[in-house]
């Protein structure tokens, strides 16, 4: 009983001066004081093992290494942000939302530092850390709770059941230690640690944390409370963050640490501006995986000069010529770079680039390469402007002028019937294990496959004929293909390359219409009326199904089958009611719970007013509850929302 009370104080006192040092930044005693507390704690539990708790600091290294990481699906999806590079983006990402909403930035705009780590969310039960996990697809990440309970600025223990997002990263001084191991930058170091099997090996590279989001309801009407809640949780929270009045206050914050950057002990790339007003944020929306109230402003591109040896131009799938500059190879950011996009002929003739010049080329967003500009003091006299092409690389047919790019639009031209074939089989499409370019190009200068649909019909003797293939090989290769012979109705659309249409489109096209036959009769004007399809794309989609009705016979006639979508409409049992939901519900997420309010004809809202029907709450409830009892509004739980559906 001693050694237990004795252990109880340790463990309050040793987590009072981690707040104090990490938190608060006002350490009360030297490290060695601290660091001396927990041996003393950790011989106390060595003797008594049966008194080691979950959050013991103790626990913060340890644990057998995994076999492999359990995937874990976020309670709602882990969004991503659109990117500005100039005070130009800024101004414009504004005025879209203003177009929606007159009031968006009236309310001001919440600044943080956009650190260059790894995005994670906590789930806290019973006090206790019960999941940490990568961001992953944004729906389902890695449980790698062991792992970042090493994280020491991650508390163990929090007095509220909740679930919190920030971001793991190494520091700089850090870094330089284990860089030698063959590390490109700080972020690829976090991320590999976070990844390790042996959470001692992640313990070693002695990761930080701040928190920047609270997604659980605890009161909090702007973001800037929610890092306010943290912080008073025990959550480290960035002390630089700030509140922005208008954009011209955004704008100098971010030329501040712009030019300030390389005073941190952490890497950054720019800041992320949000809607501070959590209400005007939630109505803005989202589009895709991001959200339209934050986005991310970053700052000028890491940049070198090298010499254009090169421009070539590339046929993307849909028929897109796009000018390619090829480079002396160079580093810039820690990646050896040497391509870089010319985009188009406006572009060219704007930066007047030209084979043999010196140029300025940077990483857009620290990812892309790109020429900034042409160092034309350089420049020989031999230099001759370059033309850019009127006939296509690949088939030789005249290219048509769409907006600022050439395009291709020979239905037969080899480079679109190839790059189609990449995104036909690849991860996000129809993901055919081992089937990649290489073996794509093999099957095409074969003659046997001219549309993705013959790779259906391809059998083992087919295989065997190609360079490389033995028995073994081939007869996998069928299977991989095999194996994707029945197919959800959103990754087949998503696979047949219909410009415009990406994942999220495809997954509104499948849950609207169910099924692909309805999809290819539908009217321009009912493609029109579906949420966040608008003319452009609803154009696409039209007449790609107008032009490819053999295709899509053939597909039937190799046995293909597409399986139907469930619609999203049930019943209209709801219909008509206004339903909120707060607290964490036990048999599902709130996304999902909106969800089946919208497919029984309901709808939802994230704020409770006078509209509000219902509001259901789960446990922990906000201040939601207590807005929806002042108002007279009925509040329900889970079982009973779940009746009403039954």
């Amino acid at each position: 009983m001693e050694a237990k009370e004795r252990i109880e104080k340790l463990k309050t006192t040793i987590n009072k001066y981690r707040y104090h040092r990490l938190v608060l930044d006002k350490p009360l005693v030297e490290e060695s004081v601290e660091d001396s507390l927990k041996k003393e704690l950790f011989d106390l539990e060595t003797e008594y093992p049966d008194l080691i708790t979950p959050d013991s600091p103790t626990q913060r290294v340890g644990g057998k290494p995994l076999d492999k990481f359990e995937k874990f699906t976020h309670p709602t999806r882990m969004l991503s942000l659109l990117d500005a590079f100039s005070e130009k983006d800024l101004t414009e990402w504004l005025a879209r939302l203003k177009r929606i909403d007159p009031k968006a930035g009236n309310t001001g705009y919440y600044c943080e530092l956009k650190l260059d780590g790894l995005a994670i969310e906590l789930v806290y039960q019973d006090g206790h850390l019960a999941v940490g996990a990568t961001r992953g697809d944004g729906m389902v990440g890695e449980n790698v709770t062991q792992n970042l309970k090493t994280v020491e600025a991650i508390p163990l223990t929090v007095s509220k059941d909740l679930v919190a997002r920030g971001e793991v990263f190494i520091t700089k001084k850090e870094f330089e230690k284990w860089k030698k191991e063959g590390y490109a930058n700080p972020r690829n170091l976090a991320a590999g640690s976070v990844r390790q099997l042996d959470p001692k090996i992640t313990a070693s590279r002695k990761m930080d944390s701040y928190a920047y989001s609270l997604i659980t309801d605890l009161g909090q009407k702007t973001h800037e409370d929610e890092h306010k809640i943290l912080h008073e949780l025990g959550f480290k929270t960035n002390p630089h963050n700030k509140l922005c009045k208008n954009l011209k206050e955004v704008q100098k914050f971010r030329d501040y640490w712009e030019k300030h950057r390389e005073s941190l002990n952490y890497e950054i790339d720019g800041i992320v501006v949000q809607i501070n007003d959590n209400a005007l944020f939630g109505k803005l929306g989202v589009v895709g995986k991001t959200p339209r109230g934050a986005i991310a402003y970053k700052f000028s591109p890491k940049f070198a000069t090298t010499v254009v040896e090169d421009i070539i131009f590339s046929t993307g799938r849909t028929g897109t010529v796009t000018p390619v500059a090829v480079l002396n190879r160079v580093n810039i950011g820690g990646t050896m770079v040497s391509r870089a996009t010319l985009h188009n002929a406006d572009e060219i003739k704007r930066l007047d680039v030209r084979k043999g010049d010196t140029v300025v080329v940077g990483r857009a967003g620290d990812v892309i390469p790109d020429i900034l500009n042409v160092m034309t003091e350089l420049r020989t006299d031999q230099s001759k402007v370059f033309v850019f092409t009127k006939i296509c690389p690949s088939c030789s047919e005249n290219l048509i002028r769409n907006g600022v790019a050439y395009k291709c639009v020979n239905k037969n031209c080899p480079a679109i019937k190839r790059e189609g074939m990449y995104h036909f089989v690849s991860k996000g499409a129809l993901d055919m294990d081992g089937i990649g370019p290489k073996v794509i190009d093999a099957l095409m200068d074969a003659g046997l496959i001219k549309d993705s649909a013959d790779l259906f019909a391809l059998t083992k003797a087919d295989f065997l004929n190609l360079d490389r293939f033995a028995d073994l090989s081939a007869q996998n290769a069928v299977d991989a293909i095999q194996a994707r012979k029945t197919i959800a109705l959103d990754r087949f659309i998503f696979a047949l390359g219909i410009p415009h249409v990406g994942s999220e489109t495809a997954v509104d096209l499948a849950r609207h219409f169910c099924a692909l036959k309805k999809i290819s009769q539908a009217t321009l004007e009912e493609l029109e009326n579906i949420k966040d399809i608008g003319g452009i794309v609803a154009k696409s989609i039209y007449e790609w199904f107008q032009h490819h009705h053999k295709l899509l016979a053939k597909f039937k006639s190799v046995g293909l089958k597409i399986l139907k979508a469930e619609s999203t409409q049930k019943s209209s049992k709801l219909k008509g009611l206004t339903f909120v939901f707060t607290g964490t519900l036990k048999s599902m997420s709130r996304e999902t719970a909106e969800e089946l309010v919208h497919s029984h004809g309901g709808n939802t809202s994230s704020a409770v007013s006078q509209e509000t029907d219902y509001v259901v709450i789960g446990a922990a409830p906000g201040a939601k509850a207590d807005r929806a009892k002042k108002l007279g509004i009925k509040i329900i739980g889970e079982k009973e929302f779940l009746k009403m559906i039954e």
